[in-house]
């Protein structure tokens, strides 16, 4: 009779122990799952957004040059004409200008631009175009003006780059980013200095630039061929 008694209590203490285990396990898996649940919608990190691609203004513009400059050091370039190629070096002295050429160069905005303004014996000035799409490449980059430059003793020498001025009037002649002229003038376009920024030089196709010279134009000094830079590469 004791011996019944004692296996029936031992019988319960089983139970109720495993009761309490199987509670503990229970309890246990619902934690997991509610952890598990917190970090699935847990939000994702935004990533930063790329600010070689951000649309360019005049407050912006010369702090994000500042930024890519250094970072971007290419000083050589080809351009690609119909005529042949002209390699050209741009200044590490006049900063803003080079940082801007190449930038244009790796949007590849100068892409079917074209040599759009032929003075025989002066200059041949590229960057424009008659055709919408480059209106529309513009207003993807940006519109912003650069300050002049003038100050590390570059002069208007025959094949060096030059940057024109804005289409808007303004009194600091502040520069159109998207265009620039080379020289042609045999002794140099000396009345330019001081108002205009000499960026570049040609090291290689001033016959090149010579042949486009020599193509007539109209009224308006426009080719009456149409001259195009089919490419500009960057050489380091």
């Amino acid at each position: 009779m004791h011996i019944r008694l004692l296996l029936v209590v031992l019988s319960l203490l089983i139970l109720n122990c495993e009761d309490k285990q199987s509670s503990k396990i229970k309890l246990q898996s619902k934690t997991d799952s509610v952890q598990k649940t917190e970090t699935k919608t847990e939000k994702p990190q935004q990533k930063k957004p790329d600010s070689t691609h951000q649309k360019l203004d005049e407050k912006n513009a010369l702090e994000f040059f500042l930024h890519y400059e250094p970072k971007n050091t290419s000083r050589r370039a080809r351009i690609l004409t119909d005529f042949g190629n002209i390699e050209i070096e741009l200044f590490t002295e006049t900063k803003y200008h080079r940082a801007n050429f190449v930038f244009l160069t790796k949007q590849r905005y100068f892409s079917n631009t074209q040599f759009y303004r032929v003075v025989p014996n002066f200059v041949i000035q590229a960057g424009n175009s008659d055709n919408p799409e480059i209106a529309k490449r513009r207003n993807r980059i940006g519109r912003y003006l650069l300050p002049k430059d003038t100050q590390h003793g570059f002069t208007h020498e025959r094949g060096v780059l030059s940057m024109p001025s804005s289409e808007i009037e303004n009194p600091h002649k502040l520069a159109s980013p998207y265009e620039f002229f080379i020289v042609t003038q045999q002794g140099g376009a000396h009345h330019l200095d001081g108002d205009y920024t000499v960026f570049g030089k040609v090291i290689k196709g001033m016959d090149v630039v010579d042949e486009i010279s020599k193509q007539p134009t109209d009224s308006r000094n426009w080719p009456i061929t149409n001259i195009y830079i089919k490419n500009v590469e960057l050489l380091d």
